[in-house]
């Protein structure tokens, strides 16, 4: 049974991941989430889907942080994120997902402790082409900036990263 469940998940994740695409192309409709709730699902789906040596912690200092958002491309920016952040571990390590609410901004922040970004590529990585991994097209990073910065209106970048010690993401929404 639990088998069937995750295959169920997978087969809305599928067509979740086909109703992102769409959007891609066309604009994002907004509507006011619980950015909490919806960061949590992201997380239990990739909970299940991770290597069980990397701990995944979440942290909010509310239940409940609205914000104007598409649930389905928000998600998609955490899951590429996070995926990321599990590739530049090597299969062993710790993420850390904190949200909070500053004023009217509410800030995502994703904090690994894998390789970290060497300073003189920090200003490519949001950039089409840029990988660290010896396969893939570098498109992530890209799409992430794209959905956050011209859907949602947001801003995304590296705001700490140490070689050898790890990276931290921040997401920062209206």
């Amino acid at each position: 049974k639990s088998i069937t469940d995750e295959i169920d998940k997978d087969i809305d994740r599928l067509n979740t991941v086909t109703n992102r695409f769409s959007k891609i192309g066309s604009e994002a409709i907004l509507k006011e989430e619980n950015i909490v709730e919806l960061i949590g699902n992201s997380i239990d789906y990739l909970r299940v889907r991770i290597s069980k040596k990397i701990e995944l912690n979440f942290k909010s200092e509310r239940d409940e942080i609205t914000g104007m958002a598409n649930r389905s491309l928000l998600e998609w920016v955490v899951e590429n994120i996070t995926k990321n952040a599990v590739d530049a571990m090597d299969g062993t390590g710790k993420i850390d997902i904190a949200v909070s609410q500053v004023e009217d901004q509410i800030r995502i922040d994703i904090t690994d402790n894998g390789k970290g970004i060497e300073s003189n590529k920090l200003k490519t990585v949001f950039q089409p082409g840029f990988t660290t991994k010896t396969r893939g097209w570098g498109l992530g990073l890209s799409l992430v900036k794209r959905i956050v910065e011209d859907f949602h209106k947001g801003k995304v970048y590296v705001l700490k990263s140490e070689v050898g010690v790890g990276t931290t993401f921040r997401i920062t929404l209206k």
